[in-house]
């Protein structure tokens, strides 16, 4: 990067980073989880993880809403020498950096199946789903404002991935067709012109 430029990745795509580790791995939890009868059983071990599924989703999706939104509201315009990171990227950096924590919170899924089936699984894919509608509003905020959100690189490694926290002092922004993912951090469906 060439004269004060910094590496910026998409606010929205790493914010949708854990959501499909987390849903697709709560989801296999939850599938070996039925098949063990548990001390509770079955059917209770079901109706707690569906309540914790609504529960996780509806406290994950509003989380820290407001520091988005100041963060959004200062983002200064991203500069020419700034490089945008590749969705896939962004994507495949996140989950490196938290695999043995996703890893962790699935065998920590299944061993609870012995005690309450499914529960701990839905709850995982609860998170997951928390995640897709948060990275949702922010992508109906970046169309309102017709500007996606960046954040430098370099803050993300040092708030452990978190797009939102101490370490992010402010966003970048840029035009609605800069970079290789659509508002909300979903790959684009069509090329945008140039």
């Amino acid at each position: 990067m060439a004269r004060g430029g910094q590496g910026l990745a998409r606010v929205a795509v790493v914010v949708r980073a854990g959501a499909a580790p987390l849903w697709w791995l709560g989801v296999f939890a939850t599938g070996i989880g039925v098949l063990v009868p548990g001390l509770t059983g079955r059917r209770i071990g079901v109706l707690a993880g569906a309540a914790l599924f609504i529960l996780a989703a509806a406290v994950v999706a509003p989380v820290r809403r407001g520091r988005y939104t100041a963060l959004a509201r200062s983002a200064a315009h991203a500069g020419k020498h700034d490089v945008l990171q590749d969705r896939g990227v962004t994507l495949r950096n996140w989950r490196r950096g938290h695999r043995w924590w996703l890893l962790l919170a699935f065998l920590a899924a299944l061993g609870s199946a012995f005690a309450v089936p499914a529960a701990a699984g839905l709850l995982m894919a609860g998170c997951g789903a928390g995640l897709w509608l948060k990275s949702a509003w922010i992508g109906r905020r970046e169309q309102a404002e017709d500007a996606l959100l960046w954040v430098r690189v370099d803050w993300l490694a040092h708030g452990a991935g978190r797009p939102a926290g101490k370490a992010v002092r402010a966003y970048r922004g840029t035009g609605i067709a800069a970079g290789d993912a659509a508002p909300g951090g979903a790959r684009r469906k069509t090329a945008v012109p140039v």
